[in-house]
C-alpha cells in the first residue's frame, strides 16, 4: 500500500522566523530549492558583471586623463616648434640682408618721471 501524504498544519510564519532563517526548513520551500539556487547564481553573475563594468569605467577615466595630458604636451611642443621655425626664418632673412644677430640682448632703461619733477619745487 502506498502511503498517503500526511498534511501537517504549518504554524504561521513570523518575522523572527524569517530573521532566524527558519522559513527555509518549511516543506513548501524545500520543493523550490533549485529555483533559489538559480536565482542566487544569477545574482552573483550580475554582481560580478557590475564589478567588471566599474573597473572598465575606471580604466577609461584614467585613459582620458592621460589623453588630456598628452594633448596639452602636444600643444606646447607645437608652439615651441613654431617659435623655433620663426627664429630660423628670421635668421635666414637677416643673413640675406647681411645683418648679424646679437649675442647679448639689449638692456631696458627705466626712468622715473617723479625724480625730474622733485627738483623743480
Amino acid at each position: 500500500m502506498a502511503k498517503k501524504p500526511t498534511y501537517r498544519p504549518q504554524k504561521k510564519l513570523t518575522f523572527i522566523d524569517i530573521v532566524k532563517g527558519n522559513f527555509l526548513n518549511r516543506d513548501e520551500v524545500k520543493i523550490h530549492y533549485r529555483y533559489f539556487a538559480v536565482v542566487f547564481v544569477l545574482l552573483m553573475i550580475m554582481i560580478y558583471s557590475n564589478h567588471l563594468v566599474s573597473q572598465k569605467i575606471e580604466q577609461v577615466n584614467a585613459l582620458k586623463e592621460q589623453t588630456e595630458e598628452y594633448k596639452s604636451r602636444n600643444a606646447y611642443a607645437q608652439s615651441r616648434l613654431i617659435k623655433v621655425k620663426l627664429e630660423s626664418e628670421l635668421g635666414k632673412e637677416m643673413v640675406q640682408d647681411s645683418l648679424l644677430s646679437l649675442e647679448n640682448h639689449p638692456h631696458k632703461i627705466l626712468i622715473k618721471l617723479d625724480s625730474l619733477d622733485g627738483g623743480a619745487k
